[in-house]
């Protein structure tokens, strides 16, 4: 996965993002982990944030770490990556996935 305006940084994150099965969700600190970059969790909001390979690399799954989704999501708001998560069997309950039962292990 690589592309001119891709730093190695984001390439690490999402390769790592794309390991997450549909219908499990990860933390961001669990993704900066994940891809090597330990303590990264904001940095890896960012880069997903501008995600330039929405629909190969599945960053609806990605929550915060309290299971909330992303109030700012960059493909079309907080409901568009709760209708994301629906379609693959991760119930959304008032904006929070249950992480004792959807996060990735």
């Amino acid at each position: 996965m690589t592309e001119p305006n891709v730093t190695a940084f984001a390439a690490d994150v999402y390769r790592a993002v794309t390991e997450i099965p549909k219908g499990k969700v990860a933390t961001y600190a669990q993704i900066a982990l994940m891809s090597g970059h330990r303590g990264a969790a904001r940095a890896v909001g960012n880069a997903l944030h501008v995600n330039p390979f929405f629909g190969s690399v599945p960053c609806h799954r990605v929550v915060n770490a309290s299971g909330n989704l992303a109030p700012d999501f960059a493909f079309g708001g907080v409901d568009a990556q709760k209708r994301l998560l629906e379609a693959e069997g991760v119930k959304v309950i008032d904006g929070r996935v249950d992480l004792e039962e959807y996060q990735y292990r």
